[in-house]
């Protein structure tokens, strides 16, 4: 039953909205993730700057690109070959598209809502967008229970069996051992805060992306001269052009489009959580930021996957096996079985800053309902239990739960974007206008939107170029959060 309705949800209502409101984004705000494009690589050259007691842009960054980098760039990318075809990659590439500008726009308004938290860090994310810009408490609850549920518990739980029962697979460790291993190592870094847990997934996340991508691009050099024809080949599928793969159109289209849009994130909710912590000086620096971690993820990493995957000569139309397994034996039949450990050593560290992602979302979930230090300590005693015994434990039912609890999440963080479209407009076009004036690095001013619930701590009114993203908002004391 719950699997009927998950793929009902999952499968049709929510790609439905998701990718009509990424194209209604992207058609009104005129492509912006296009317009942008070339710009997105100058916005990620200034993130990694930060300030001092800060998150820099850069963090937040790879703090979302650790829940965007995840086993869904390689099981999911293999489940989508495995029953879409080589078209279903097209319709991934499509989805990401217009997922870049839904993330541009949520994340945007994360960075209009955060609030000053203390310590010279933000909060903020659609809970907080939804109670302050469409004054909708209630809902805000609402969202921020759906997303400690999913991301605070469930999801973790099914990382950690994920993880640990690779491990067995590629070198025969006892998952509960790995379980004990992989919570300890959690603790000491949930200790840090958010500090920590962004400073972990900056050492992490580059080093798992670009070795992953630094091996599956060996793999495609070794077959270049068979690029072309496999691109052909993808666009042909794609459209029910390809004898091989005609009777995959359908399949091709539900399963790009739905593995892009679990992978790639953008919409969910998900990312603008993490979007808010950064230290920025426009609100639409980081929805430049966001989109361009939506390109990297499925543009850059999971075609890698997908062509590794067509280029290796292991995968066959019809092939039935989990995505994991497809991947590891794609990888195999090129380089030989050290491939399957490299395979499984790389889930590993996508999976450990998944759970990092997830545990933050989680917490600021928690941070968002209550203040209590008593509460807080609770939670992660339950995330640390929950590891150990997912690892042992498996979790299906528990995931397939979970989806239709991010789906509702996504429901109403839809909704809230499309109710606060005209306020994202509204950065946007400042942001545009600066930019169009020479600006390198636009500057919000509050006093222009005094209309808004803005945090004045978090966004004064007007700032200069050189003391925005260097204000030491004065938040909640350290000791009563």
């Amino acid at each position: 039953m719950l699997e009927v309705i998950n793929d009902f949800l999952s499968g049709k209502v929510l790609i439905v909205l998701i990718v009509g409101l990424g194209s209604y984004f992207t058609i009104r705000s005129r492509f912006v993730q296009l317009r942008h494009f070339f710009h997105m690589f100058a916005v990620f050259r200034d993130s990694l700057k930060g300030s001092a007691g800060q998150l820099s842009s850069f963090q937040a960054l790879m703090l979302s690109l650790a829940g965007r980098v995840g086993a869904g760039n390689i099981a999911g990318v293999g489940i989508a070959v495995t029953l879409g075809g080589p078209g279903a990659v097209f319709w991934m590439w499509v989805t990401a598209l217009v997922g870049m500008s839904s993330s541009f726009f949520e994340c945007t308004l994360a960075q209009v809502y955060k609030r000053a938290d203390g310590d010279g860090l933000y909060r903020g994310g659609p809970a907080y967008y939804i109670q302050h810009g469409l004054k909708l408490k209630g809902m805000a609850v609402v969202f921020s229970i759906l997303l400690l549920v999913t991301y605070g518990f469930a999801f973790i739980g099914l990382q950690s069996y994920t993880v640990t029962h690779s491990l067995q697979n590629a070198f025969a460790f006892d998952p509960q051992h790995t379980g004990i291993v992989l919570a300890v190592l959690l603790a000491i870094t949930f200790i840090g805060g958010i500090k920590r847990i962004a400073s972990v997934s900056d050492l992490l996340v580059p080093i798992k992306t670009l070795a992953y991508i630094g091996v599956t691009l060996y793999v495609i050099g070794t077959q270049i001269e068979h690029v072309p024809a496999m691109l052909e080949t993808i666009f042909k599928s794609a459209f029910g052009l390809d004898p091989a793969f005609g009777g995959l159109l359908g399949s091709a289209i539900v399963m790009g489009v739905k593995r892009g849009v679990f992978a790639n994130e953008a919409g969910l909710g998900s990312a603008p959580n993490v979007a808010a912590v950064a230290a920025v000086k426009h609100p639409g620096a980081q929805g430049v930021v966001q989109a361009f971690s939506v390109f990297l993820d499925t543009f850059v990493i999971c075609t890698c996957t997908a062509l590794l995957i067509l280029l290796s000569g292991f995968y066959t139309p019809g092939f039935e096996g989990d995505g994991i397994v497809l991947t590891q034996n794609s990888l195999a039949a090129v380089v030989g079985d050290w491939g399957r450990m490299f395979v499984s050593v790389a889930l590993s560290l996508f999976v450990f800053t998944c759970i990092l992602y997830n545990y933050y979302l989680g917490e600021n979930s928690l941070q968002f309902l209550t203040r209590n230090r008593a509460a807080l300590m609770t939670f992660r005693g339950l995330v640390l239990a929950l590891v150990v015994w997912g690892s042992m434990q498996d979790l299906s039912t528990v995931f397939a739960f979970a989806d239709i609890t991010m789906t509702c999440l996504a429901f109403v963080n839809l909704v809230a974007l499309a109710l606060l479209f005209k306020v994202g407009m509204r950065v946007m076009r400042d942001y545009d206008a600066q930019r169009r004036a020479g600006v390198d690095q636009p500057v919000f001013d509050s006093s222009k939107f005094s209309d808004l619930d803005l945090d004045l701590k978090a966004w004064p009114a007007n700032p200069s170029a050189d003391t925005q993203a260097n204000a030491q908002p004065q938040g909640i004391p350290a000791a009563q959060r």
